[in-house]
C-alpha cells in the first residue's frame, strides 16, 4: 500500500467482540466519516484521535430493544442513562405508546403520560416527530414505532377507550399507520394489557396493522396477559403475525405472579416451536421486578410494590406502597388509587424464570426503563452492564460473545437496523469499549440513577460521546427508518 490511510479515529489494541457471536480477536479499528473503514493490524497508520484499547473489549454499541425514550430523546437529549451503559441506539414507541401522532388539546390517559409528552409542541404526525429528531439530534440513534394505544386515544376520544373501535375508527387508525410507515416508522406496537387497549379485539389490531404487511414491518407487543393466560396471549400474538405475514416481537417476555413461577419451561419451548414456522423475536430485562403505571388491580399488588413517581404525592417516590397504605390507614389498592397518576416498581417474577428467558438463545436485551423522576427502576441505568457483569461473568449464564450478540447483532437483525449491530468495514461506527473484568451495574432500587462501572468509551456514528465517566456533549445520533433498510435490502 503506497499511501498510509489517515483515520478520523483509531482504536488500537483492543479485543474485538464483533456482535456476530464469533470468537473474540485482537485488532485495531479505523473510523472515517462516521463509519468503520478498516479492522485489522493498522500499525503505522495515523489518526486525528487515537484510543488505546489494550486490555479492553471493543464491541458494537448496544441496542436497547425496548425503551420508552420517545420524548426523552428530545427533552433529555444527552441521554446519560443510556450512553453511560454503552447504549448507542434505542428502539422507541413500545407497549402501544408513542410520542406521535398526538393532538395538542388531548388528555393523555395512563400509560401514555409516562413518556412525559408536553402539552406545548406536540407532534400531530409521525413525520413531524422524526423531523424534530433530525433537526435536534439526540446522543443516541433512534428507531421508532407507532403505538396502537396512542392511535386509539387520538381517534376514539380521550375518555372513551373502554370499548371496541368502530369500522370508521379502525380506518382512521389504519391511515395514521400508513402515514407513519411512509415517514419511516419501523413498525407498530400494542399494549393490550393496558386500559386504553384492553377492549381492542384481535381483528381490530390486524386491520389497524394492515399497512405493515407490504413492508414486512414489525408487530411488537406488550401482550394481553403475562400471568395466568400467558399461553393464550402468545397464541394471539403469533396469529396476528401470521395473518399479516410479518415478523413479531414479544416484549419483555416474563411470567408473573407466584402461581405462574416456572411457567417459562412451557412458554419458551412453545415460542421455539413457533419460530420454525414464522418470524418471531423476544426481549427481556435482567430483573425480577417490572415497572409501569401505578395500578390498583390485585394481581399487580400481591408482591412488593415500590412507588417510583406520583403526581399527587411526589414525596412518596422511593417508598413501599405497603408502608404508605399503613401510614394512611387504608388498604393497598386504595393507597395506589390515591397515588395515581404515577409509576411503580412491581416485584412479581422468579429469578429462575428470568435466567431461563435471558439464556434462551433468541432473547434480545431491552431495558424497558421509564426516564421519569428521581427514583426510576434501576434498569434505566443498569440493564446492559448487568447482563455483561452479573449474568455473563459472575453467574456464567452465557459467554461474553453471546451477551454482546444479544444486545447488538441479534437486535439489529430482528429490527432491520441496517449496517448496525456488528463491527464490519462499511458499517456505522457505533462502538462501546468496556472492561470485561470490572463492568457492572451500580444502580439499585435504593440508588437507581448511579452510572454503570467499567464502560470506558462510547462512540456514536464515529463521535466519542461518553468517556471516562463523563459525557462529551456530543449529539451524533441519527434517525433510523424502515425505508433505508428496505431500500438497501432491495438494492
Amino acid at each position: 500500500m503506497s499511501e498510509i490511510p489517515h483515520y478520523d479515529l483509531l482504536i488500537r489494541g483492543g479485543t474485538v467482540i464483533d456482535g456476530s457471536k464469533a470468537p473474540r480477536f485482537t485488532a485495531d479499528i479505523g473510523v472515517v466519516g462516521g463509519r468503520i473503514a478498516a479492522i485489522g493490524d493498522l500499525a503505522g497508520h495515523t489518526a486525528d484521535t487515537t484510543l488505546d484499547a489494550t486490555g479492553r473489549i471493543v464491541a458494537p454499541g448496544f441496542i436497547d430493544s425496548h425503551t420508552h425514550d420517545d420524548q426523552a430523546v428530545l427533552s433529555q437529549s444527552a441521554m446519560p442513562f443510556k450512553v453511560s451503559q454503552g447504549v448507542t441506539t434505542v428502539v422507541a414507541g413500545n407497549c402501544g405508546i408513542s410520542a406521535a401522532p398526538l393532538r395538542a388539546d388531548m388528555d393523555l390517559p395512563m400509560p401514555l403520560s409516562l413518556i412525559d409528552s408536553p402539552v406545548e409542541g406536540r407532534f400531530t404526525t409521525f413525520r413531524a416527530y422524526l423531523d424534530a429528531l433530525r433537526a435536534t439530534p439526540s446522543s443516541v440513534n433512534v428507531a421508532a414505532m407507532i403505538g396502537h394505544s396512542t392511535l386509539r386515544a387520538v381517534t376514539m376520544g380521550d375518555h372513551n377507550l373502554d370499548r371496541v373501535a368502530s369500522a370508521e375508527e379502525i380506518a382512521a387508525m389504519q391511515a395514521l399507520v400508513e402515514e407513519a410507515m411512509q415517514a419511516g416508522a419501523i413498525g407498530l406496537s400494542t399494549g393490550t394489557f393496558y386500559p386504553p387497549a384492553v377492549k381492542a379485539t384481535t381483528e381490530e389490531i390486524i386491520e389497524v396493522s394492515r399497512p405493515l404487511a407490504a413492508r414486512k414491518a414489525l408487530y411488537v407487543t406488550h401482550m394481553r396477559d403475562e400471568s395466568d393466560k400467558v399461553m393464550e396471549a402468545l397464541e394471539e400474538t403469533f396469529l396476528i403475525g401470521r395473518a399479516l405475514d410479518i415478523p413479531v416481537v414479544v416484549s419483555h417476555h416474563k411470567v408473573q405472579n407466584t402461581q405462574n413461577f416456572g411457567k417459562t419451561k412451557v412458554t419458551l419451548p412453545f415460542i421455539q416451536e413457533a419460530m420454525k414456522h414464522q418470524c418471531i423475536g423476544l426481549d427481556c430485562y435482567p430483573y425480577t421486578a417490572g415497572s409501569t403505571m401505578i395500578r390498583t388491580d390485585r394481581g399487580m399488588l400481591e408482591g412488593r410494590v415500590l412507588i417510583a413517581s406520583s403526581e399527587p404525592h411526589p414525596e412518596c417516590a422511593g417508598r413501599d406502597l405497603a408502608d404508605i397504605a399503613k401510614e394512611w390507614g387504608v388498604p393497598n389498592d386504595e393507597a395506589a388509587r390515591r397515588l395515581q397518576p404515577g409509576s411503580a416498581i412491581y416485584f412479581m417474577m422468579d429469578e429462575d424464570d428470568v435466567q431461563r428467558v435471558l439464556a434462551f438463545d433468541e432473547t434480545m436485551i431491552g431495558s424497558d426503563g421509564i426516564p421519569l423522576g428521581d427514583k426510576p427502576h434501576p434498569r434505566l441505568w443498569g440493564t446492559f452492564p448487568r447482563v455483561l457483569g452479573h449474568y455473563s461473568r459472575d453467574v456464567g449464564l452465557f459467554p461474553l460473545e453471546t451477551a454482546v450478540w444479544k444486545m447488538t447483532g441479534l437486535t439489529a437483525r430482528n429490527f432491520g437496523l441496517h449496517e448496525r449491530g456488528t463491527l464490519k468495514p462499511g458499517h456505522h461506527a457505533d462502538i462501546t469499549i468496556f472492561d470485561a473484568a470490572t463492568v457492572r451495574d451500580a444502580a439499585n432500587y435504593e440508588t437507581p440513577t448511579r452510572p454503570a462501572e467499567g464502560i470506558d468509551t462510547v462512540i456514536v456514528n464515529g463521535t466519542i460521546t461518553w468517556q471516562h465517566g463523563a459525557h462529551s456533549g456530543a449529539r451524533a445520533g441519527q434517525v433510523i427508518t424502515r425505508q433505508n433498510h428496505a431500500a438497501q435490502t432491495a438494492a
